[in-house]
């Protein structure tokens, strides 16, 4: 945007609740707080001075005044959230302006730029309660995690908890290929790989595909397998933000971008199969997971002989004990779930069936303010 501005003109506002309010007539700084809402996936409204209409001044939940237009507010009914933003870094008498308007910071450019982004995306998106985050890791091949990740999204879903089920494992094939969505309408991991900055959490939600009730970032068949650490934290941060349950599918690797994922989670659910071999690999991965992980627990993959016992015969206590490390149950095995994905059923997709059984009783075990908000 260039030029002079005639007139109280406004860009179009999406009439929710949250859009903050800009007052200022300096084309350039307008421009700027313009391009810094835009980041914050906000559609701000504009006035050259207290809009006429009532309620507008009171109602907006963030009010940014340029430096200019300190004195067209000065009579304004004083509120909180007002924000002095004006680009002069040796212009002593801004702070006597921010008093004179009530306002509470001063905001000089660009140095407060992110900071900024951040405190329009906060009004934008709401500060509710972040969503409880859990990730699923495989203490080693084919152990079922991504299985088991899929499954927790989708009973949550089903129980109508607003759900996100991230993929983090670049080589795991695509969770969108297990949910039978891989042809869906949406955004991939490719779309946010190089993200920096803040995400804003609704326009992520937005932009994946939904399966099943649920939101999915999944991977594409292209050749990306890498997500920049900045982006990892930038996507998970949004996903949090937006409430309700975040579910990540993990590599069993840890390095830098894992390990942004890592800092983010609530739990780390650890599926290791009941044998030797399996718990004697599970143990280094959760000696690598431990490092950055708060609060990991094990569980234990029944096997698919008869009556779920594998050759070693561990039993779930027995592989919890050897990993040192709580165990949250037994993960049964469910016949014929290979063939139910193939005909378009996803795991846990079977409301009465045992690893869905599984799910609802984990879902029910978490306190009851970390089980994210229901839609």
């Amino acid at each position: 945007m260039t030029g002079v501005i005639a007139g109280d003109v406004s860009p179009p506002s999406d009439g929710r609740p949250g859009a903050p309010l800009i007052v200022t007539e300096d084309a350039d700084l307008l421009d700027d707080l313009l391009r810094l809402c835009a980041a914050a996936g906000a559609r701000p409204e504009v006035h050259h001075g207290v809009p006429e209409r009532g309620g507008g001044w009171e109602a907006a939940p963030l009010v940014l005044v340029g430096d200019d237009a300190a004195d067209r507010v000065r009579g304004a009914a004083r509120r909180r959230g007002v924000v002095l933003v004006g680009r002069d870094q040796d212009d002593s008498d801004v702070w006597r302006r921010a008093v004179e308007i009530g306002a509470e910071q001063v905001l000089l450019l660009p140095d407060g730029e992110q900071w900024l982004v951040d405190r329009i995306a906060d009004v934008t998106e709401g500060v509710g309660r972040p969503a409880v985050t859990i990730g699923v890791i495989g203490g080693r091949g084919g152990a079922g995690a991504s299985t088991l990740a899929c499954a927790l999204a989708v009973t949550a879903a089903r129980e109508r908890r607003r759900t996100m089920l991230v993929d983090a494992d670049p080589l795991g094939g695509g969770l969108d290929v297990l949910l039978g969505g891989e042809a869906a309408d949406g955004l991939r991991w490719p779309a946010f790989a190089q993200s920096r900055g803040r995400v804003g959490g609704s326009a992520l939600e937005e932009s994946l595909p939904e399966l099943h009730d649920l939101r999915v970032l999944s991977w594409d068949r292209g050749d990306t397998v890498a997500v920049a650490p900045p982006a990892m934290r930038a996507v998970l941060a949004a996903a949090r933000r937006r409430g309700g349950v975040v579910v990540v599918d993990l590599p069993r690797r840890v390095d830098e971008t894992v390990g942004e994922a890592l800092a983010q989670l609530d739990l780390g659910l650890l599926v290791v199969p009941r044998e030797l071999r399996a718990v004697a690999g599970a143990r280094r991965v959760a000696s690598a997971m431990g490092m950055v992980l708060r609060d990991l627990r094990v569980v234990a993959a029944a096997g698919r002989g008869r009556g779920g016992l594998d050759a070693d015969g561990l039993d779930a206590d027995e592989v919890a004990r050897l990993l040192e490390l709580p165990l949250v149950g037994e993960l049964p095995w469910e016949h014929g779930l290979v063939a139910a994905q193939d005909g378009g059923r996803p795991p846990g997709g079977l409301a009465r069936g045992p690893l869905a059984r599984f799910c609802s009783a984990f879902w029910q075990q978490l306190p009851a303010d970390a089980t994210g908000g229901r839609v």
